[in-house]
């Protein structure tokens, strides 16, 4: 085996390229062709799974993605991802919101933070009043996740933006604080639905079973689901636990280590880490002649929140507008950096100072902006290739009736964690869940089982997998190498998957 180094990356990746080849060649005479018009049989997996192992054996996330595309670009019969997926991807309106809001936004705000002070200002304040320590500036982490709980991404930024000053301060390692970040996203978002949420997934399973014969109905199927989606309950706790140092275990030795590191040393990465924050992220440049003040924080802070909150409480609560609520995101986090840019102009800041601020900011998520570029890319490849139609048609044909709850979970899990996002595993699971599991048992209370699992399951793979935009982005906003984030924060994820999975068989064969 070479010695670490150049000469080992080498003979690595030269191994990844022949195996890449040959599974190009065997592609090519085993038959492209989707098998039911849908898939492509067992080569389906093959893109996500290639890019998901050489992400965890190499703890590189970039290279491994890539691969990926290549592998999935070549099964689909199109090689030429650039136009196939590249382009595609990147141009998209998804893609374009991600970059232009949650990044160059977050990104520029966080950077004119280091030039205001604001941020470590309202570290100070907080620190004074509420944290004291390790335990209580995660505590902190965990209830602002609860606060900024719209959605998975929102809830990533906004909390670990807000939050890493004072973890920092107080030692907190950058893994704790991604997992505290991602794990009081997307589940806290299910658990706590005043959002887009309940609407998305009111859509998808409307029509699809007697019960719920409209959108309103799944709206209020969604609700009604809560009490039932173990996984997300169990994550929102574990994290509250975690932040408590309550855990009835343990955490992995990955995370035990990154905690004695951090409250031994005051090293907040392990030595080799890859943060994907930079310098222009972390690093305060306060000019000399400027007055740090909580203006500078509350006022962007405000008007995000008041511009994104606000007008979907008014139309979804006053004028009762359940379709299609008011929730200007982007035009909130767009108006946060102006108001931050105001802001310290009238406190005196010089307009250079402003603008290298926000410049600088925006550059720090670099890294960031080409990992969920190609994240994205690969989402479209799973699509072309059909991943999720060939795991839900290969494993709906054994499952037995008391387990359909937990296996829904398991499936959710796999496809989510594989393809990174929630949403489209809702998209392709829910219109096959919800008739199945009325075939086998059209009673409310096994539905309501079988409709939480997919629920919870999602948000696991959704916050877990290396390809997720929440996991990156809950990366991001802590300064988090993005593998030392995930396999951190696997064992606790799958401790609440392991209880979910116990509970909805133990109940189903109640139901049954």
């Amino acid at each position: 085996m070479p010695a670490e180094g150049d000469g080992g990356t080498r003979w690595i990746w030269s191994r990844v390229a022949i195996a890449a080849v040959l599974v190009g060649l065997a592609v090519t005479f085993t038959g492209r062709f989707p098998t039911d018009g849908t898939h492509y049989g067992i080569w389906s997996i093959v893109p996500p799974v290639v890019a998901l192992v050489l992400a965890f054996a190499l703890r590189e996330v970039i290279a491994a993605l890539f691969v990926g595309i290549v592998l999935g670009g070549v099964i689909a019969g199109k090689p030429n991802i650039v136009q196939e997926f590249l382009i595609p991807s990147i141009g998209s309106s998804s893609y374009a919101l991600i970059l232009l809001v949650y990044l160059w936004s977050l990104g520029g705000l966080i950077g004119l933070w280091t030039r205001t002070g604001g941020a470590l200002e309202f570290a100070e304040w907080a620190a004074a009043r509420i944290v004291h320590g390790p335990r209580s500036a995660k505590f902190f982490a965990w209830m602002m996740g609860l606060v900024f709980h719209q959605g998975g991404t929102i809830s990533t930024v906004l909390t670990g933006a807000t939050v890493r000053p004072i973890s920092d301060r107080h030692r907190v390692a950058h893994e704790e604080l991604a997992y505290m970040v991602d794990s009081t996203a997307s589940p806290a978002a299910t658990v706590i639905p005043f959002n887009v949420w309940p609407i998305f997934v009111g859509g998808l399973v409307a029509g699809t079973i007697p019960l719920i014969p409209d959108e309103q109905a799944g709206i209020a199927f969604f609700f009604r689901a809560i009490p039932f989606n173990f996984y997300a309950i169990f994550a929102v706790l574990f994290t509250l636990l975690f932040a408590w140092d309550r855990l009835p275990w343990l955490p992995g030795g990955r995370m035990r280590s990154a905690i004695r590191r951090a409250r031994e040393t005051g090293k907040l990465d392990r030595d080799g880490a890859n943060p994907l924050a930079s310098a222009e992220l972390t690093e305060l440049r306060l000019p000399e002649d400027y007055d740090p003040s909580l203006w500078d924080f509350f006022v962007p802070i405000g008007t995000l929140l008041g511009v994104a909150v606000l007008p979907f409480i008014w139309t979804f609560f006053v004028l009762g507008n359940r379709s299609s609520p008011s929730l200007p995101i982007a035009e909130a986090f767009v108006l946060a950096v102006l108001a931050g840019m105001l802001t310290a102009l009238l406190r005196g800041m010089n307009w250079r100072d402003v603008v290298d601020g926000f410049v600088a900011g925006c550059k720090g998520v670099t890294i960031g902006a080409i990992v969920l570029a190609l994240a994205v890319s690969l989402k479209s490849v799973a699509d072309a290739v059909g991943t999720a139609s060939y795991v839900v048609e290969t494993m709906g044909g054994w499952i037995p009736p008391v387990a359909l709850p937990a296996s829904l979970l398991a499936v959710t899990m796999f496809v989510a964690f594989s393809t990174g996002t929630s949403w489209g595993t809702y998209a392709v699971l829910f219109p096959v869940a919800m008739p199945l599991a009325w075939s086998i048992n059209p009673d409310p209370a096994f539905l309501t089982l079988c409709f939480a699992a997919v629920t919870g399951g999602s948000v696991f793979g959704d916050q877990c997998s290396p390809i997720s935009d929440t996991t990156i982005l809950s990366s991001l906003a802590t300064g988090c190498d993005l593998m030392d984030h995930v396999l951190t924060q696997l064992p606790m994820a799958l401790g609440a998957a392991g209880l979910a999975a116990l509970l909805y068989t133990l109940l189903a064969a109640g139901a049954l």
